[in-house]
């Protein structure tokens, strides 16, 4: 099976047009806001301009009010709080900004990260023992506890209170803590339903600061909620575009030690930084960590107190980073031999592999590269000691988290979302996994979802790419899932010369359209550089990109497939 590139453009609705007038926006701008399936004139402006003033009072989550009472009482009474986080982004960072809310307002706080290798993810029954020994009586777990049912049991025997906040799915029973809190419960009434895990953290964190008046000190922890928000591929629509939004601006002043650090290492100190400095620099520096069993370090850094110090951390999370991508790199070229040799994208929808060598701290990732290049789910195990620590990644047209749900009879453990999960089984039940993942995959995957589509949200002559639409294009960014950056498409470009190969993985253009060119990079496409030459008509589709240099913007187009004219 052959993965197929479509590309998907219509023409403005009548939705658009009607908005477009409502607006005073061009319909170019109008429509790129339909295809968002944003459809009227207030739920547009809220997009276009929304402010921190949009946010929705953290009480309509179900179970806030109680939460909230129950961390008052603790903090006035002194009572030791325990905070459960999970190894990821979203979990470190929940954890510590939690963390530093609670002692802000005078709460005693310990905390804990499972080691990622050796614990896995979740909240074990017998982490009771860790509780208990640090004499807690209020545990609040953050990113994780929707499967805690059997820790909470022992909780409440032992009578230790326990708040869970998290946004994944339920398993069967839900945990019967003191309150649950997660948007994601049909139960919870909320009308943000695709919160990270931060992002249920900070709703907690701001109901707690406007019970006592101190709303002030809300902006100061959403650098922290838009790095989570980002690095855990939240969806950017609602009050994540707002924490994001806000988040990136607070990141160009930085007090923390820690996170200045990190920023520092990343090249990105006192820099405007964008989503992709955020998914390709930041956030896998603080995930190596939590990936290679070292969560600890990222946690040090960000309650670190010493500039030296700070910087020696952020220095070994530079260097585990780099560890990390030579060790995903020698997995992700192993994997791809194992498809080439037996055929496997010939033969299946969904690819499952595995190896007794392979970093279970790492196969997410490769799971995402694979995912991407073929097109299909993938879910990659790592073998140790009979067991298999597997982990994948999905395409937006078909339900992991369903496709295991089907298959559960194979799992000791498993959860996650619709585009990515974990889970845990015996290494002997893997053929009957695969044989029930193929068979459930057969019928709910069909050959249109293994093509790979482009979705075009305007077509366009070089010559529109004017200053007014230049402003236009940047009142929708932040850019990332549900508000990717818009596509465009342009008939019939002239190459002014023949492209050229950059580092031999990229291929270099000018491409000329009404009179009006652009520079053009085709990313990991070197291919193109060969193909083409001086004089050739193409059809782009393309997105523009926006640099700078000794203070002058400059925007450029990044094609994503080319073809010859009709």
């Amino acid at each position: 099976m052959k993965t197929e590139t479509v590309w998907v453009y219509n023409p403005p609705c009548e939705t658009a047009k009607k908005l477009s007038k409502e607006l005073g926006l061009p319909l170019t701008f109008s429509q790129i806001l339909v295809n968002r399936k944003i459809k009227d004139t207030q739920e547009a402006q809220r997009f276009l301009h929304g402010t921190l003033d949009d946010l929705h009072d953290p009480l309509r989550m179900k179970g806030m009010e109680i939460a909230v009472e129950r961390i008052n009482k603790a903090i006035a009474s002194g009572e030791k709080i325990f905070i459960f986080g999970d190894y990821d982004v979203d979990g470190i960072l929940s954890l510590v900004a939690l963390t530093r809310a609670l002692e802000s307002l005078g709460g005693k706080v310990e905390h804990y990260i499972p080691d990622r290798l050796k614990k896995g993810y979740g909240i074990k029954e017998e982490y009771i023992d860790i509780v208990l020994e640090k004499k807690a009586s209020l545990v609040i777990s953050v990113d994780c506890g929707m499967r805690a049912g059997g820790f909470v049991l022992r909780a409440a025997e032992e009578g230790i209170d326990v708040i869970i906040t998290d946004h994944h799915l339920p398993g069967p029973d839900l945990p019967k803590a003191l309150c649950v809190l997660n948007p994601v419960l049909e139960s919870a009434d909320y009308p943000d339903k695709k919160l990270a895990g931060i992002g249920v953290a900070f709703k907690l964190i701001q109901a707690l600061m406007e019970n006592r008046q101190r709303s002030a000190a809300l902006p100061h922890y959403l650098k922290l909620v838009a790095i989570a928000t980002i690095a855990d591929i939240a969806e950017l629509r609602g009050e994540n575009r707002l924490f994001v939004k806000y988040g990136l601006k607070g990141l160009e002043q930085v007090s923390n030690i820690g996170l200045s650090s990190l920023l520092g290492v990343c090249g990105l100190k006192g820099k405007k930084v964008g989503v992709g400095d955020v998914g390709f620099r930041i956030g896998p520096r603080i995930n190596a960590a939590g990936r290679l069993g070292m969560t600890d370090l990222v946690v040090d850094l960000f309650f670190s107190e010493s500039e030296s110090e700070a910087i020696e951390i952020a220095s070994k999370l530079d260097s585990l980073n780099l560890k990390r991508q030579k060790i995903e790199a020698k997995i992700l070229n192993q994997a791809l031999a194992q498809i080439k040799d037996k055929m496997l994208d010939e033969k299946y929808k969904l690819f499952i592999l595995g190896c007794d060598q392979w970093h279970r701290g790492v196969i997410g990732i490769v799971a995402s590269k694979l995912k991407d290049l073929y097109n299909r789910p993938v879910i990659l195990f790592s073998y140790d000691d009979g067991r298999a620590a597997g982990s994948g990644r999905s395409i937006p047209s078909f339900s992991l988290i369903d496709c295991l749900e089907a298959s559960k009879e194979h799992f000791i453990n498993y959860g996650g979302h619709t585009l990515a999960v974990g889970c845990e089984l015996e290494q002997r039940m893997i053929p009957g996994l695969k044989h029930t993942v193929n068979a459930y995959t057969s019928s709910a995957i069909s050959e249109d979802h293994l093509k790979k589509k482009i979705y075009a949200d305007s077509q366009i002559s070089f010559t529109e790419i004017d200053s007014g639409f230049l402003k236009n294009l940047d009142l929708l960014s932040p850019y990332g899932v549900g508000n990717s950056r818009p596509v465009f498409l342009t008939n019939r470009a002239v190459l002014s010369e023949k492209p050229n190969k950059i580092h031999n993985k990229h291929s270099k253009m000018i491409l000329k359209n009404d009179g009006r060119w652009f520079e053009a990079l085709g990313w990991n496409r070197p291919e193109w550089s060969d193909m083409l030459s001086q004089g050739d008509v193409v059809d782009v589709v393309f997105s523009l990109q926006k640099s700078e240099f000794m203070g002058e913007q400059k925007y450029s187009l990044s094609i994503l497939d080319i073809k010859p004219s009709s």
